[in-house]
């Protein structure tokens, strides 16, 4: 088991290394000056430009070579340090990063969770239900199918743009005219503008988990050993329940890659929202070329995935005795 984890340790930290990299070299791929349009928001005199100019890209170290620059990212990232953003100049990324992460947190965590469960009891119903799984498998090839932005958009159509009703709104993250306290007001604020990009992540997931279950299913009752539980007299209520745990197995491996794709669905539904979680933060940091936001920002990503990937793996290993059995034999 130590050996196990130990190797998995070792594959995680080679791809943080690659991906910290990615993530140091993309913004700087993008194409424009960040000293350029930081200046000029300052309406600053001509004859005292180059100088504010100079004193700024040494400040940032952008006079530098480029391999001293990834150099002095990897020590500051060392000591805890993403910059400072330019977006937001002079507010460290941290802070700022610290504004909006709740808000992207509200919408992955219950999205990924009721999204996985849901999808899986409804996916396994439909499997023994035809009835149910005509209803079922179009509508979940059609969610699946669904990029989230054209979601969002018809879902703002009809419950917030006059299609059913001006139900919810559709920017933001609270009424702007309020402020953040812990009462009823601020709080129904809060869920009626998050229920939308909610709804929006849930949806296409919930399609995708719906299908993935239902296929397992009828795999597993036509197997082997479900045929061999059948002939012995087993109750079907038992054959269903190990059909439906051998099927969670895969389901569970499909959780650990879909991480990263819902994370840029969320990204997108924030965008199309204006909600102010890390997507439509990213948003902000592309169009001002602020380096040091989008590092930090992906940053925070990259060692999200890669920790929740790495609890799977963990959970895969207590709940998969298979698994467990190749351990030990190895």
């Amino acid at each position: 088991m130590r050996r196990y984890l130990a190797r998995k340790l070792i594959i995680y930290v080679v791809t943080f290394f690659v991906a910290a990299t990615i993530d140091w070299l993309l913004p700087r791929m993008v194409p424009g000056n960040p000293v350029s349009l930081l200046l000029a928001k300052m309406n600053l005199q001509p004859q005292t430009y180059n100088a504010t100019y100079s004193l700024y890209m040494k400040a940032f170290g952008f006079n530098r070579p480029w391999w001293d620059q990834y150099l002095n990212f990897w020590r500051a990232l060392l000591h805890g340090n993403l910059g400072v953003s330019i977006y937001d100049f002079p507010k460290p990324v941290t802070s700022v990063i610290a504004d909006y992460v709740l808000f992207t947190l509200a919408l992955l965590i219950p999205a990924i969770l009721l999204a996985y469960f849901a999808g899986n009891k409804v996916g396994a119903m439909a499997a023994r239900r035809k009835s149910l799984d005509n209803t079922v498998l179009p509508v979940g090839y059609l969610l699946t199918a669904t990029a989230y932005p054209w979601l969002a958009l018809l879902l703002a159509f009809l419950f917030a743009a006059g299609g059913i009703g001006h139900f919810f709104p559709i920017s933001g993250g609270f009424s702007y005219g309020l402020i953040p306290a812990w009462n009823w007001a601020f709080m129904w604020s809060l869920i009626t503008h998050w229920f939308l990009p909610f709804l929006t992540l849930f949806l296409v997931a919930f399609g995708g988990w719906a299908i993935g279950m239902r296929n397992l299913i009828i795999y597993e009752l036509e197997s082997d050993y479900t045929h061999y539980l059948e002939a012995l007299g087993a109750p079907s209520k038992l054959v269903r329940r190990y059909a439906y745990r051998n099927a969670m197995l895969p389901q569970l491996t499909g959780l650990a890659l879909q991480l990263g794709v819902i994370v840029g669905g969320a990204v997108v539904t924030e965008v199309t929202f204006a909600y102010p979680g890390l997507g439509y933060l990213i948003f902000q940091a592309v169009g001002n070329d602020d380096y040091f936001l989008l590092q930090g920002i992906f940053m925070f990503i990259i060692v999200g995935v890669l920790v929740a990937n790495f609890i799977i793996d963990i959970i895969y290993v207590l709940v998969d005795p298979r698994t467990r059995v190749g351990i030990s034999g190895a």
